[in-house]
């Protein structure tokens, strides 16, 4: 009995592994063939990212049977010029997506609405020129924004109204003349900007967009050179080492055109949302009691007005103490012209006095002989 009983604990001791070891390569060819199935023939997956990058696509592949649970899509360095509005349904898990380097240059409105976990989006390197302002809608968690190397010549107001968590965000490699800082005012935690390589004009129109890039490197955020391209004098120069004084005339023209209210392009103050109804010419027409405090604050800021005024007496003291030192000179100088003309007088004087003095001695020495 023992020896009959010994080869068959030995035959289930071997059975055993060789059991597991099956159901695990079985599980194994099942997930692999789960993936091969979901995932589209131009695309290489795994359980977390689909790389469709570098396959000369001109159309996106259909996604909706990608793996479950994807948070990666790539799909750089391909020949996509447009995209339908649903190319990414149904992709809520997904967290980065990259489309740099294609050729798109006009993206549907509302693109990314069922995206709400993303939170990296790269538009690197393609043609876009025009932004439409309700295509980061529904992006609340996105954290890092590439838009550089394309022909962006504005940033439309209210384009990052929801990205309030986003951290890094990339405009270098443009054609911006100008930003308007309500568009960034939303951009609270903002800690990285890159606006390199634009055509800036250091005007009226960039002022605002200047102060708020101060206080955010004020907080310990990053903004690159930001490099004048308009006027000549400021050709060259990074506009965050321009002095503010230089932007003062800006002040003026605010208050030859109405406070303000036309110095801007579009004609409306940066960070004014409200709608106001036109006049019968088509300008909209604002009182002071109708603008908001920051257009108040930003165009009539009495902490310019104060310094103005604090230089402008500083000078007439300045003036009057100039004026009172060159009188005090030429007082000087007219005394000490008068004491000189006055010891060359003496000088001459003073041989006549030697010889009344002489004459003086011999009368005495002539009435002592007498008597």
């Amino acid at each position: 009995m023992q020896l009959s009983t010994a080869p068959t604990v030995g035959r289930r001791r071997r059975g055993n592994p060789d059991s597991q070891g099956l159901l695990g390569v079985l599980s194994v060819c099942a997930t692999l063939l789960q993936l091969c199935a979901g995932c589209p023939s131009e695309c290489v997956c795994n359980s977390l990212e689909a790389n469709c990058s570098g396959r000369s696509l001109v159309s996106v592949p259909a996604l909706t049977s990608l793996p479950e649970g994807t948070h990666t899509l790539l799909l750089a360095n391909n020949r996509l010029s447009s995209l339908p509005v649903s190319a990414f349904a149904n992709l809520s898990t997904l967290e980065t997506l990259d489309l740099s380097n294609n050729y798109l240059d006009n993206l549907p409105s509302r693109l990314f609405r069922e995206l709400s976990n993303l939170s990296d989006l790269s538009l690197r390197n393609n043609s876009l020129t025009v932004l439409d302002r309700e295509l980061f809608r529904g992006l609340t968690l996105l954290r890092r924004l590439d838009l550089s190397l394309n022909g962006l010549a504005a940033v439309p107001l209210g384009l990052l109204d929801e990205l309030q968590g986003l951290t890094w965000l990339s405009l270098a490699g443009n054609r911006l003349h100008a930003l308007e800082r309500a568009t960034f005012e939303p951009l609270v935690n903002l800690q990285h900007l890159e606006l390199g390589m634009n055509p800036w004009e250091c005007d009226c129109n960039l002022r605002d967009f200047k102060h708020w890039m101060e206080w955010l490197i004020y907080r310990g955020g990053y903004v690159d050179a930001v490099e004048c391209t308009l006027p000549k004098d400021l050709r060259g120069r990074d506009i965050r080492g321009v002095p503010v004084e230089m932007f003062n005339y800006c002040l003026q023209l605010e208050d030859e055109n109405g406070g303000g209210a036309g110095s801007t392009k579009g004609g409306s103050p940066p960070c004014f949302r409200g709608t106001a109804a036109p006049s019968s010419e088509g300008a909209v027409v604002r009182t002071e009691a109708e603008l908001p405090d920051c257009v108040k604050q930003r165009y009539r800021p009495v902490s310019v007005r104060r310094a103005i005024g604090t230089v402008v007496i500083a000078g007439v003291v300045c003036g009057i103490v100039c004026i009172m030192m060159v009188a005090a000179a030429a007082y000087g100088c007219i005394y000490a012209s008068l004491m000189a003309k006055y010891q060359r007088e003496l000088k001459k004087r003073q041989p006549l006095m030697g010889d009344a003095e002489a004459e003086g001695d011999q009368e005495e020495k002539q009435i002592s002989s007498v008597a």
